[in-house]
């Protein structure tokens, strides 16, 4: 069973090369995002519990999240692993995933960094803002922003994989098909 964790600054294309994945690998795309919606929409007890930390402001605790994360997965049959996108975003997060896994007698496979200089990333997200609607893909000093709070908030994650042996750099730079090949090197050498 594969678990690879997509990483990446806005705007890196872990999107578009999530998709990529999904098809071919038969993984099942994990977006925290899309799971507090999931789970609120469907009033769970998880959901209901994070809607109220939402409600207040407040950061979800990771027991909640991590609930989630147990129930998508269990309850996920036919797929070959996982893409978690947006998740582990710290240490004890990644601590309580591999928790999780462990105690399924599996872990992470890796963790695919894509790697975009900071210029190409702020020319990406400026172009995809012509179209997404959203006002902080418009300003540059935002964008910049959102890629420094990436960086200081999730090169600890990187680290803790890397010294697991388990981080993966991979240049987000080129062609939609060159990056997708570089990733699908690197996940073929875990199949095998």
């Amino acid at each position: 069973m594969l678990h690879i964790i997509l990483f990446g600054p806005p705007g890196s294309g872990k999107g578009t090369q999530a998709e990529r994945l999904i098809e071919k690998y038969n993984l099942f795309h994990i977006s925290t995002g899309d799971l507090f919606r999931s789970e609120i929409n469907q009033q769970t007890e998880l959901g209901l519990r994070a809607k109220e930390f939402m409600d207040k402001g407040i950061l979800v605790p990771d027991e909640i999240t991590v609930g989630m994360l147990k129930n998508k997965v269990e309850s996920s049959v036919d797929v070959k692993g996982f893409i978690y996108d947006g998740f582990p975003r710290t240490i004890p997060q990644a601590e309580a995933l591999d928790k999780m896994l462990s105690s399924k007698n599996q872990s992470i496979s890796a963790l695919l960094a894509l790697h975009v200089d900071d210029d190409e990333i702020v020319r990406r997200i400026l172009n995809r803002g012509k179209n997404s609607g959203r006002s902080d893909d418009l300003d540059e000093s935002i964008i910049r922003k959102r890629m420094d709070e990436y960086r200081l908030k999730t090169s600890t994650v990187y680290n803790y994989y890397d010294s697991k042996g388990k981080s993966i750099k991979i240049e987000g730079i080129g062609t939609i098909d060159e990056i997708s090949n570089r990733i699908n090197q690197n996940i073929e050498g875990l199949i095998c």
